[in-house]
């Protein structure tokens, strides 16, 4: 995205003539498995860095590894049709609930329940760490983005290849203090709303949270055909008893109202330089997202110096991996193969 949220080769293939047949069959709208799958099999728990981590997993134990990450209002079910597509392939592929989601926990009551960008990309890194992982494809839309976007800029030996939906998401805190365009301000609605008392407490307050959360999915992909029971499943990961400390303190944070901590700085003042990523990366834009830059990703299209590809796909809302399963779980084969 612009300024605030920086709005700004099929698999074994390798031929110009195969990529553009990815690039088609990427662009088209829901693919048969969109809805096909309602659950995980049994999460697992880690001990992360400052977590107790819950997250899934699916695919052989000895596969190649994909991290994705999800945004906000959503959790794991976000990628609950992705996942087996991924596996069927011969991936591993790791779901993790971010902090203040699902069952993921602080393991001390002490540790600010902070959420700025620098501070959920290295509670990656430590879930990496912890599961003996040395290098994943990360791919990931809205916070997930974000994260996989720092960890491809900072930690690049870390990240195989990249999928990242909106493109370039790293949060510059001194351009977000600009005013938008009044069209893009207004589909940020809730960030401003979080600004204040009454947005924190409709957070806290279970049914203000729920029907909030609701709102957003319906406004932000107009498209979407889901039922109740796909909008209640991933609310039950809000019920998290950090999630609205968490997801205030992000918002907040990148309006400059809310301060993160020190031990965060140095990475901050690198990601406030606006690094580049140069591991292999395939990002997306979802046409019917009111966060989409206009431009067919030419807004941020200088910040991917490797090996890139960039697609948008027709008809679909923001979030992308549950609308489109097929079409992401195709470009992370695709990334991890550039």
């Amino acid at each position: 995205m612009i300024n605030r949220r920086t709005f700004g080769k099929t698999l074994g293939l390798a031929t110009v003539a195969s990529l553009a047949v990815s690039q088609a069959a990427s662009a088209t709208t829901r693919s048969a498995p969109a809805g096909a799958h309602t659950s995980f099999a049994a999460l697992k728990q880690v001990r992360a860095g400052l977590l107790n981590v819950g997250y899934a997993e699916a695919g052989p134990a000895r596969g190649p590894v994909v991290i994705c990450l999800h945004g906000w209002p959503y959790d794991i079910h976000s990628f609950v049709d992705v996942a087996p597509l991924l596996a069927a392939r011969g991936y591993r592929v790791i779901v993790p609930y971010l902090r203040g989601h699902g069952t993921t926990r602080f393991l001390s009551s002490r540790t600010f329940r902070n959420a700025q960008q620098s501070a959920i990309a290295l509670d990656v890194i430590a879930l990496m760490d912890a599961l003996r992982l040395d290098k994943a494809v990360l791919a990931g839309f809205d916070w997930g983005s974000r994260t996989a976007d720092i960890i491809a800029a900072l930690w690049p030996e870390r990240c195989k290849a990249l999928v990242s939906v909106s493109g370039y998401l790293i949060t510059n805190l001194e351009a977000n203090l600009q005013p938008l365009p009044p069209k893009a301000e207004h589909a940020w609605w809730y960030q401003y709303y979080f600004a204040t008392e009454r947005g924190r407490l409709a957070m806290e307050d279970r049914t203000k949270r729920h029907d909030l959360t609701r709102l957003v999915w319906d406004t932000v992909s107009p498209t979407w055909d889901f039922d109740d029971a796909t909008f209640e499943r991933t609310a039950a990961a809000f019920d998290n008893p950090d999630y609205a400390a968490v997801v205030i303190h992000n918002y907040r944070w990148r309006l400059s109202l809310a301060e993160g901590e020190r031990r965060y700085d140095g990475f901050e003042r690198r990601l406030a330089a606006r690094p580049a990523i140069n591991v292999p990366t395939v990002t997306l834009d979802a046409e019917l997202d009111p966060f989409t830059a206009p431009g067919d990703g030419s807004s941020y299209r200088d910040m991917f110096t490797g090996p890139y590809d960039h697609r948008t796909l027709k008809g679909i809302g923001h979030n992308l991996p549950q609308e489109a399963p097929t079409a992401f779980a195709q470009a992370v084969v695709d990334a991890d193969h550039l």
